[in-house]
């Protein structure tokens, strides 16, 4: 079974989507559009992605989603079918699937993106932390309970870890973490940081998993 991500708006191939793939075993969270991507993308398996949608069309979310996660597979779904569009489709996704098209080959396709993706559940210890590598899950190991961040404190913690023990700078955060350039002054990722901080430090007053690097930015040191 995968937890498959699916953001399609045309409501009838949606339905047919969404019920072919659990009756295959698949558990599928169907969005219409863009929005509340952040809240389901880091427990997602694989992703399926219609190109045409309202708001961020298919193309401009697939290479957020990639820049974020680079080893989630995307599958884009689309009733384009110039060689054009499936060339800009495959810059960042890893497959390509024209409409109309079976249910059975939709599924063989999702499959193969999840045996090239197989991830096996890790478990890095990080101080008091353990850090389930497949799922994201942080637990604390004395007490075994589960950390809950919200999907920035999440972002952030896991832009982190993919740069363990490196020094980084405020603009590296910002632009990794939210996709924009960083303003001289923004109290935005300072923010964050303290509530991450709150909720993953022993003492959050003296942190010793996100380190304050003093006139460059920030380290977490495995």
């Amino acid at each position: 079974m995968a937890r498959v991500l699916y953001i399609e708006d045309e409501r009838d191939i949606g339905q047919w989507v969404l019920k072919d793939l659990t009756g295959r075993g698949h558990q599928v969270h169907w969005l219409t559009s863009g929005e509340g991507i952040d809240e389901h993308i880091s427990t997602a398996d694989v992703v399926i992605l219609d190109v045409m949608l309202p708001g961020l069309d298919g193309f401009s979310i697939g290479r957020r989603i990639k820049k974020d996660q680079y080893d989630l597979p995307i599958l884009m779904l689309s009733a384009r079918t110039s060689v054009e569009d499936k060339i800009e489709g495959l810059d960042f996704a890893d497959d390509y699937l024209t409409k109309p098209f079976h249910p059975d080959e939709l599924a063989a396709r999702v499959d193969v993106l999840l045996r090239r993706y197989q991830k096996q559940d890790e478990e890095m210890e990080l101080q008091h932390l353990l850090v389930h590598t497949r799922d994201g899950r942080i637990v604390h190991k004395d007490t075994q309970e589960e950390i809950q961040l919200t999907g920035k404190q999440y972002h952030l913690f896991q832009f982190f870890l993919k740069h363990l023990n490196q020094i980084l700078t405020k603009e590296q955060l910002y632009e990794g973490v939210w996709g924009e350039q960083y303003m001289e002054g923004d109290k935005t990722l300072m923010v964050h940081i303290r509530y991450l901080r709150e909720k993953i430090e022993l003492n959050p007053a003296n942190p010793t998993i996100i380190e304050t690097i003093r006139g460059i930015g920030y380290r977490v040191k495995l």
